[in-house]
């Protein structure tokens, strides 16, 4: 259930950048949907391993629905995956649109009757 909190404030996270910097808003809000489930499989995958490895028979008494420490983690991980490319696509559409010539640049040369 936390999850899907965690899913909806990244989505409209992200969809607020894209309406910031003129970009398709669904687009950047599935992105950050998308790091942060990709990041619990990596994540999930990566305990599960962990798990295998050292005893395989504790995989048998594995507790997928409640709250435990390594889904607390898991959790702040994902979000600071979000958070992070978050600032990384902020900081590179800002520079992007700092590039862009102005509107003032194509005035040049137009006389005030035009």
């Amino acid at each position: 259930m936390l999850s899907i909190f965690i899913l909806i404030g990244a989505y409209r996270y992200y969809a607020q950048l894209a309406e910031r910097f003129g970009k398709t808003k669904w687009q950047y809000g599935l992105m950050a949907i998308g790091i942060y489930l990709g990041t619990q499989i990596i994540l999930g995958f990566s305990y599960g391993f962990y798990l295998a490895s050292t005893d395989p028979e504790s995989l048998d008494g594995v507790n997928y629905t409640g709250f435990s420490a390594i889904n607390m983690v898991s959790w702040l991980i994902s979000i600071v995956a979000v958070w992070g490319v978050y600032k990384f696509l902020e900081n590179k559409l800002s520079k992007e649109t700092f590039k862009k010539p102005t509107i003032d640049i194509d005035e040049i040369g137009r006389t005030a009757d035009q």
